[in-house]
């Protein structure tokens, strides 16, 4: 009987250190939020591949309580001079893990073209 005793708190010790080992990986994951630089990386990557367009670079970038929110600048359609190509400016949300969870344009112009500044707060 004291073998099968032995037998026993030996597995049960076992099964215990490998839970502590499965819950310390799952929380090292868990845990893990992608750092700026990698949201700034995959958030360009991921909206080229849905849209098919060249993404220039990103206005702005911020995290939220749901994720992450960006502003990026694509190349809509190529145009000579470069100057007169147009350009477009997405909002994009990602969640906390940095996958894209929605976009859309919010504005189009000319690349050469700057925008209008507001006076006397009109």
């Amino acid at each position: 009987m004291s073998n099968t005793k032995n037998s026993s708190e030996s597995q049960d010790s076992r099964n215990s250190r490998k839970g502590r080992e499965e819950d310390t990986d799952e929380n090292v994951a868990e845990n893990r939020r992608p750092k700026p630089m990698e949201v700034l990386r995959n958030a360009r990557a991921q909206l080229a591949e849905l849209t098919g367009m060249t993404a220039e670079n990103v206005s702005s970038f911020e995290q939220t309580e749901d994720g992450w929110a960006l502003e990026i600048e694509v190349l809509e359609l190529t145009r000579v001079p470069d100057t007169m190509s147009l350009m477009a400016s997405y909002q994009v949300e990602l969640d906390p893990e940095g996958q894209l969870t929605g976009y859309r344009r919010v504005r189009r112009y000319e690349r050469g073209r700057s925008d209008a500044q507001r006076q006397g707060g009109r």
